[in-house]
């Protein structure tokens, strides 16, 4: 008997009109070639001002492989988890999680699927970022204070890529720890993975510049985000003992 192997590809969006098109045009054959049975290309629209939501709506009418939600908005790590709660709920067998900015390249995610078997997560790591300096040195003081507070099991060089091919078996030992409106938890994600030693690998991905539109977290919210992040580390490392 042979298996059909589920995959939901999450998108999130937030006031993406400029950029939702091009992102079902890039993503859809993805779906197609790799994903079986009841497999869908999940585009989460998080309470867009803008037209993004009407727009997936009707590229969905001659794509049934694409399912368009929408949600309050909550930021991007809340729809996130919403898009993986959903894979959950739904029975598929994998999640890959990736923005609709443009940034990622469709033609990587085929080492991704050559490695689902060996790996419970498959994750991206941005060697090079396109998206300007001061967000690689976000990232960097991220690993580190992810090192300084949960110890040398967690020496990471890229916790937060949005290119993650991840067992949804995987995802829901550890989605219940988050908060539904938690910020970050892709950086969450990779900490219990590496932390707890499940089988993960990191592969190199490209990282282009957003491909048009803006975005919505400045350095200013950044910053905001990176205090409230310390004490959650905190908290949510004492959990783990």
């Amino acid at each position: 008997m042979i298996t059909m192997e589920k995959l939901y590809i999450v998108i999130p969006a937030y006031n993406e009109e400029m950029n939702i098109e091009q992102c079902v045009n890039d993503w859809y054959p993805v779906l197609e070639k790799y994903g079986e049975g009841d497999s869908k290309l999940v585009i989460i629209d998080d309470g867009s001002k803008d037209n993004t939501y009407s727009i997936i709506k009707k590229l969905a009418e001659d794509r049934p492989l694409l399912l368009p939600l929408t949600k309050t908005n909550g930021g991007h790590g809340s729809t996130v988890l919403f898009g993986y709660r959903y894979a959950i709920e739904h029975g598929s067998d994998f999640v890959f999680q990736t923005d609709s900015d443009g940034q990622t390249d469709p033609k990587e995610f085929e080492a991704f699927w050559r490695e689902r078997n060996n790996y419970d997560a498959v994750i991206g790591e941005r060697v090079v970022r396109g998206d300007g300096k001061s967000r690689k040195m976000v990232e960097n003081t991220v690993c580190l204070l992810l090192r300084i507070i949960f110890g040398n099991k967690v020496r990471l060089r890229d916790a937060n890529a949005p290119f993650r091919l991840m067992k949804c078996s995987l995802v829901e030992k550890y989605i219940h720890k988050l908060p539904q409106d938690f910020n970050i938890p892709n950086i969450m994600f990779t900490t219990y993975f590496v932390y707890n030693g499940d089988r993960v690998k990191f592969i190199p991905i490209s990282f282009k510049p957003r491909q048009g539109g803006v975005n919505s977290i400045n350095v200013k919210r950044i910053i905001k985000i990176g205090f409230k992040a310390v004490k959650d580390f905190i908290k949510l490392k004492k959990e783990i003992e």
